[in-house]
């Protein structure tokens, strides 16, 4: 019998490039991102987050096999605001169960602004999902009932492998003087019987979590727990079961960025969860953690620079959600996305498309 040729083995398990060339690779995205930061802004409405230096942009990439790399101002501590609500949906999956969790709150994108109020107040529907502020109002609701805010504290130390973590006392008390939307949205998840919790607890627990201080080395250490199934691939422990690792990342992939979630996924293709500190904590499933910081924030709310330099290493680094060394090839060849016209369309293709 003749012997047929073996089908090729595409070897798919991750390892970023030499360090030296990742960090050339970042190193030029960077310089490409910061010229973005005078096209934002730094969240003004919470006072002191307006007294932060926005030109700061830092990177941490912590891959599962491979060398941490990290670049800029990567061990600057910042609030982790709406980042916060990761980790509070993880606690929430875990110790309250998925059917009360969903049975509050949905898990669809929901076009608006972070903050909105606009579907709860003039629909008779629950938050459209858990990582909207009328989303996780509500699972703070839920936690408040079976955890303390030192549990949490503890628990995001543990996360993020970073146990200088610490409640920014000053920024807390300046949301709370300032935090009349959310505290809007707050009474009207009540009055709709979705907090069953003290109101005003509810609302100091969640202003709380938002005003942790973290760097994004520790959004880069909590993002590879994510990648690894919810395990710490150097203790073995695990931290999250398999089912709320993915849940948790398909919310971020879906409505990690607000309203602009969807363009980000097309752009960047890695689940992220954005804060208006100027934090992203991004998950390359089985391949890497991703911290940013950067805080001059877009319209959305989200770093500017930051999504900027994801996007700019995202295929780069292979570290898309959808990359695959075969099936990225014609991008690689004819120069990348930005490049792609329909002239670039093969024959074969076009065939398939006019019979």
């Amino acid at each position: 019998m003749a012997n047929t040729p073996s089908t090729p083995i595409i070897d798919r398990h991750y390892v970023l490039h030499n360090k030296e060339k990742t960090e050339e690779i970042i190193k030029r995205a960077m310089v490409d991102a910061r010229k973005k930061i005078p096209e934002g802004a730094v969240a003004t409405y919470i006072p002191e987050l307006g007294k932060v230096n926005p030109d700061q942009l830092g990177i941490c990439i912590y891959p599962l096999t491979g060398e941490k790399i990290c670049i800029g101002d990567y061990q600057e501590r910042f609030t982790i605001q709406s980042v916060c609500k990761v980790i509070m949906l993880i606690v929430a999956l875990e110790v309250c169960g998925y059917k009360k969790v969903f049975e509050l709150v949905g898990m669809e994108p929901s076009g608006e602004a972070f903050n909105s109020l606009v579907e709860l107040d003039l629909n008779d529907s629950k938050p459209y999902n858990p990582l909207i502020n009328s989303g996780a109002l509500a699972v703070c609701g839920l936690l408040l009932k079976e955890v303390s805010f030192q549990d949490m504290l503890r628990y995001s130390r543990d996360l993020c492998s970073d146990y200088d973590i610490v409640l920014n006392e000053t920024v807390f008390a300046s949301e709370m003087k300032t935090c009349s939307r959310n505290r809007s949205i707050a009474y009207l998840l009540e009055s709709k019987g979705i907090i069953t919790s003290d109101v005003e607890d509810t609302l100091r627990f969640y202003t709380k979590m938002c005003s942790l201080s973290v760097t994004a080395e520790s959004l880069a250490a909590l993002g590879k727990k994510l990648a690894n199934d919810g395990v710490c691939n150097e203790t073995g422990a695990r931290y999250m079961s398999s089912r709320t690792a993915r849940y948790v990342k398909t919310l971020m992939l879906t409505c990690g960025m607000y309203d602009g979630s969807g363009t980000f996924a097309i752009n960047v293709g890695i689940p992220t969860k954005s804060g208006v500190g100027g934090g992203l904590l991004s998950v390359s499933d089985k391949r890497a953690g991703i911290g940013v910081f950067g805080p001059s924030l877009d319209e959305k709310g989200n770093s500017i620079a930051g999504c900027r330099l994801l996007r700019e290493i995202s295929n780069e680094l292979r570290l898309n959600l959808f990359y695959d060394p075969e099936w990225n090839k014609d991008e690689e060849e004819e120069g990348g996305e930005d490049n792609y016209t329909s002239e670039t369309i093969s024959h074969d293709i076009l065939q398939h498309i006019k019979q």
